[in-house]
């Protein structure tokens, strides 16, 4: 069953029931990505949520001088969609892409609301995924204007602790806000403490 991965990641919250299970299963679309490929653009309106089975995503926002900001990473057993794009039925002001060639799920829109009104137990489990993603998108910007870089590289390498070995310095230094130089000069000096 391909949504095996889904129904592992949600029984550590409201594991589904068999009815569930079998809704979810008709609503999966199954994508196998290279590396590079967008799922989301600037102007286009997020009409899906994407589950991480294998790979490495970003969503990030292309900045007036054409640098890209950085402001999520997805990786195996993680959710990633521009909710606000999703939910106000607006055009994104960003993109999401693959880092790694990706074995993704997506539940698009309208199976989103149909599974939220068949199954209570699949409405807890986004709503817990979407209030977890709220929470740490506050830490973010909590560090964003309250830390130093130096802090903002630990929180990175304590959220994603595997990452760093996974992506480049460029896109390490685009999620915490610096130039990939100056993350060269925070990483010497954490290693020579």
């Amino acid at each position: 069953m391909i949504i095996t991965p889904i129904v592992t990641y949600f029984s550590k919250y409201w594991p589904l029931d068999e009815t569930a299970i079998e809704i979810l299963n008709s609503r999966i679309v199954e994508k196998k990505l290279k590396r590079k490929a967008l799922i989301l653009k600037e102007g286009q309106e997020c009409d899906h949520f994407t589950f991480v089975v294998k790979g490495c995503l970003k969503m990030y926002k292309i900045g007036k001088k054409g640098n890209q900001h950085n402001l999520q990473f997805a990786t195996e057993n993680n959710w990633i969609a521009d909710y606000g794009s999703f939910y106000n039925h607006e055009p994104s002001d960003l993109y999401i892409e693959t880092l790694e060639p990706s074995h993704i799920l997506q539940i698009r829109k309208n199976d989103v609301f149909h599974l939220y009104d068949n199954s209570s137990l699949f409405d807890r489990n986004i709503r817990i995924v979407i209030e977890n993603t709220f929470i740490e998108q506050q830490k973010r910007v909590l560090q964003t204007i309250s830390s130093t870089a130096e802090e903002r590289y630990l929180y990175f390498l304590k959220k994603y602790p595997n990452l760093s070995n996974r992506i480049s310095n460029v896109q390490i230094a685009s999620y915490i806000g610096v130039t990939s130089e100056f993350l060269s000069i925070i990483r010497k000096r954490i290693t020579s403490i």
